[in-house]
């Protein structure tokens, strides 16, 4: 796809760049911020002129309706800069369709596509030297949207705000990473909010997190909410399994977010002819497979931290350390996906976008 630059779009520059204030080599993920925001306001029924302005706290009304019922979506993107220096973006169309999915589901106004799409391209003009070149370095984008509307009455928000932000980033988790099986708690049920992006859903993941983070480990797989027995998300990243030689992740559906990294994975797999079912697993089939050998690899995928293997799981009191293997498939995608972001491989599937 190509991007449009929205023209119709006020500029007000920053009177100076924070850039040189920041250790670009030791980045704690979604601290820092570049010098400029994009903001448009939903008003009177209709999206206004968007604005990029400094980067600064603003003020809202207390009973503004994202404090009391929640209304609030949001996505992940990255940018990536090239050794010829320009930058590019990775299936940005796929996040915008997202969100707007999302904004659907609750009951919040649509984003045009020249606002979010062609004020994200302005916005990375004026923010591209932020953007740093190298393997591990991106610019992580998280557009939003809240409800700014005020009254505490239990309704839609008349009135929103679209923002988007952006952080210099390297890489989102570190370390051996181990996962609790989910015996009681659920991230998403059906006929719920599980498939958009909403801030709620990342709010109920803290407490169970939080347990699970207690008995040593850094994150939960979920389950099911019906019956605990099929295998969902893990953390906040969709998650594969690989048993013998296949490669299996749960289909998408209310409960389990879309990921466009999930569908990149699956993909690139099947390019390179790594055989992927899309189907239900679960626990007990995972269990079977940790015991008798034929569990290879669990890896979670998401924008953040695009891919990362888990090194064992735990269900009903019982650890399972899976092997080390000379050769993971899960960082043979990684490296073949990380290569198209960052221009180092030909994109074969007119997935990448330059700015």
């Amino acid at each position: 796809m190509e991007l449009k630059t929205l023209n119709e779009i006020e500029i007000i520059s920053a009177p100076h760049s924070k850039i040189s204030e920041v250790d670009f080599e030791n980045l704690t993920f979604g601290n820092v911020f570049t010098d400029h925001m994009l903001v448009c306001d939903y008003v009177d029924g209709a999206w206004q002129k968007p604005v990029i302005e400094p980067y600064a706290p603003f003020m809202i009304d207390p009973s503004a309706k994202v404090f009391h019922y929640g209304q609030a979506i949001f996505e992940g993107m990255k940018a990536y800069k090239d050794e010829q220096d320009d930058v590019w973006l990775f299936r940005p169309d796929e996040n915008y369709h997202r969100f707007n999915k999302s904004a659907t589901r609750m009951a919040m106004p649509e984003v045009p596509e020249d606002v979010f799409l062609g004020g994200l391209h302005r916005l990375l003009e004026i923010e591209k030297e932020w953007v740093k070149k190298g393997k591990g370095n991106t610019l992580y984008i998280r557009p939003f949207m809240i409800a700014t509307g005020h009254g505490v009455i239990a309704a839609p928000s008349q009135e929103y705000r679209f923002m988007i932000i952006l952080s210099p980033a390297r890489a989102y988790y570190s370390g051996e990473v181990r996962v609790l099986i989910a015996e009681h708690f659920s991230r998403a049920a059906n006929g719920g909010i599980g498939a958009a992006k909403a801030a709620g859903n990342y709010s109920a993941q803290f407490y169970p997190t939080k347990l699970a983070n207690e008995q040593g480990f850094q994150q939960i797989i979920w389950t099911d909410d019906a019956t605990h027995t099929k295998l969902e998300e893990a953390g906040t990243m969709n998650v594969f399994f690989r048993i013998n030689d296949t490669i299996y992740t749960a289909p998408t559906s209310e409960r389990i977010l879309d990921g466009v990294t999930r569908k990149s994975v699956i993909e690139l797999a099947q390019r390179e002819n790594i055989k992927v079912e899309v189907r239900s697993v679960l626990v007990d089939e995972l269990v079977s497979a940790a015991k008798d050998g034929s569990l290879k690899e669990i890896f979670g995928a998401g924008t953040a931290a695009v891919i990362n293997p888990i090194v064992g799981f735990s269900y009903l009191g019982e650890y399972y350390e899976l092997p080390k293997l000379e050769n993971s498939v899960a960082l043979e995608i990684k490296e073949k996906l990380t290569n198209i972001q960052y221009k180092l491989a030909e994109d074969t599937f007119g997935w990448t976008v330059k700015i």
